[in-house]
């Protein structure tokens, strides 16, 4: 899997009118956040319908609450592993909001400026799937590829960056599993390789 300018081959398009440039152009933190709508439920369009101004504050009690936000993530995954792409990843989306980020000897703020927000549709609670953990891992590896001052160091959750006021993607995710589908993911892209020299 490549990325090709910014976007996710294979990923379902749907761009965000919630996004700009980045300031510097950077791409140097992978953040995870969980999302469901409502709050515990799965499927359907409304996290969609957030993140690109079309959500009915009708529709239920909560989204009274949150149908005047405007935020995006560059991606969402879903709990089949469905990839949905929202903004471009060069470009910035509203993920973070207010954060911080111990950045070897300085602290960030900003974190939209440089950070790829990845939405893994869940409420923190139950566990994430099989297909979404395949999915991140193949989505991290091609974003490690094309951005070099990415690394697996700057792979964080949005419960890190802001203590205070998130937990997500929660207790649920599965970190060591994250990195295990990684390594599966290399060592079979590794064997591939080797076959096709042979």
């Amino acid at each position: 899997m490549r990325i090709d300018d910014g976007w996710l081959p294979g990923a379902r398009h749907l761009p965000s009118p919630n996004q700009d440039e980045r300031p510097a152009g950077e791409v140097s933190l992978l953040l995870l956040h969980a999302i469901s709508l409502p709050p515990g439920v799965f499927g359907g369009e409304h996290i969609e319908r957030l993140f690109t101004n079309r959500l009915d504050p009708e529709a239920h009690p909560f989204f009274a609450t949150i149908a005047e936000l405007r935020v995006s993530a560059h991606l969402l995954i879903r709990r089949d592993g469905e990839c949905v792409q929202f903004v471009p990843f060069q470009a910035r989306a509203w993920h973070a909001g207010r954060s911080r980020w111990r950045d070897g000897g300085r602290e960030r703020c900003a974190l939209n400026d440089f950070a790829v927000g990845i939405e893994l549709e869940g409420d923190e609670v139950s566990p994430y799937t099989g297909a979404q953990y395949r999915a991140l891992a193949a989505v991290t590896l091609a974003l490690l590829a094309a951005y070099p001052a990415l690394d697996e160091a700057r792979i964080t959750s949005h419960a890190r960056v802001a203590p205070l006021r998130k937990s997500d993607p929660g207790p649920a995710f599965d970190w060591a599993f994250f990195r295990q589908e990684m390594e599966r993911i290399r060592s079979r892209g590794c064997q591939r390789g080797l076959a096709d020299h042979a």
